[in-house]
C-alpha cells in the first residue's frame, strides 16, 4: 500500500517545498521512502508555476541536508483531491481553501502540518518567511522538522508499515 501526501502552502516556493523535502528525508531515514509518495503544491501556485523554490529556502534547507532546489512550483488542482490520501496545509488560510475546494464525499484527509508537532505544541501555523529575515527560514525548518517527525509516525500507523524506527 502506498500513501500519497501533498504539502500545501500559498505559492509553493517556500514552506510546502521545504516540507516536501524534509518529509522525504525523514521517510527515507525511517525506511518508508518507498511506501509514501510526497509532493507539494500551492493554493495560488499560478503566481509561481514552474519556478524553483525561493533561493533562501533552498539555501537554508541545504544547510540542514535537504535538497529542494530541483522541485518546481505547481498549483493545487482538482485531481489532487483524488490522487492524494493526505493534504497537509501550512496555515489556516490554505486549510480553509482546501476544505472548501474538496469535492463532496472526498475521502482525502485534510489537516495542518503542525497538528503533528511534538516540541512546538500549541503552534498552529507555519509562518510564511517570504517577506521576512533569513531567520524566518530557519524557524520554518525548526517547525517543519518537528512536525514531520510526528507525521512520519502518523503515516506509519495509517499505512500499517513496519519500517525501521
Amino acid at each position: 500500500m502506498t500513501l500519497r501526501v501533498l504539502m500545501v502552502c500559498m505559492g509553493n516556493i517556500c514552506r510546502s517545498p521545504t516540507a516536501e523535502g524534509v518529509l522525504r528525508a525523514k521517510l527515507e531515514a525511517a525506511g518508508l521512502g518507498r511506501e509514501v509518495e510526497v509532493d507539494s503544491a500551492g493554493t495560488h501556485g499560478h503566481y509561481h508555476a514552474g519556478e524553483a523554490p525561493d533561493p533562501r529556502a533552498v539555501k537554508h534547507a541545504a544547510a540542514r541536508g535537504y535538497e529542494i532546489g530541483k522541485l518546481r512550483a505547481r498549483r493545487l488542482v482538482d485531481e489532487d483531491f483524488e490522487r492524494f490520501d493526505w493534504l497537509i496545509a501550512m496555515d489556516d488560510d490554505n486549510l480553509a481553501f482546501m476544505q472548501s475546494a474538496a469535492p463532496a464525499g472526498s475521502a482525502v484527509r485534510i489537516g495542518l502540518l503542525l497538528e503533528h508537532a511534538r516540541r512546538h505544541a500549541g503552534v498552529r501555523e507555519v509562518p510564511d518567511p517570504y517577506y521576512g529575515a533569513p531567520a524566518g527560514f530557519e524557524h520554518v525548518l525548526d517547525l517543519v522538522e518537528d512536525a514531520c517527525d510526528g507525521l512520519v509516525e502518523a503515516l506509519r500507523g495509517a499505512g500499517n508499515f513496519s519500517g525501521k524506527t
